[in-house]
């Protein structure tokens, strides 16, 4: 099985990354599942492509930063479909500024991924778009841990 880790990355702390790793070495351990982890997908993508600078071509050169992004998009939206068993998704503040968690959650519920939600936010702030796409909505990453043992444990 393979999940992909979906949450933000661009108004993220660390791009999200330290969540992702903790849930990497979990699900390795625990159900023998490999991940997708968009953070490190990226960063290679970056490395391969000389692009250790994309950001700043946000400002400096607009059309170069659109074109870049979209090969991230592309790689992400291809790996929800095409690779990925399920979506583990933690929906905090930072995916509120950005965009590519939702397009993730939304395109995994179109192709009938489960969607493991861990809603940070307040229940009431909660999209009900996002609500509505996932599968099952936990307030822990603890909660989704028992969840997952007993839907996927050998």
């Amino acid at each position: 099985m393979i999940a992909y880790l979906s949450g933000g990355m661009e108004n993220a702390k660390n791009e999200g990354a330290d969540w992702r790793t903790e849930m990497t070495d979990w699900l390795k351990e625990n159900l023998n599942h490999d991940v997708i982890d968009p953070v490190l997908e990226s960063e290679k993508r970056v490395i391969q492509m000389g692009a250790e600078n994309y950001r700043d071509w946000k400002t400096t050169d607009p059309a170069k930063f659109k074109e870049f992004i979209r090969i991230l998009i592309n790689q992400d939206l291809r790996a929800v479909i095409g690779k990925a068993d399920y979506l583990i998704v933690l929906w905090d503040e930072s995916v509120l500024y950005g965009g590519g968690t939702h397009g993730e959650v939304t395109i995994a519920y179109w192709v009938d991924r489960p969607v493991f939600l861990v809603n940070k936010l307040p229940s009431e702030k909660l999209s009900a778009w996002i609500s509505s796409c996932s599968t099952e909505t936990f307030d822990s990453f603890d909660s989704l841990r028992d969840a997952l043992l007993k839907e996927y444990q050998l």
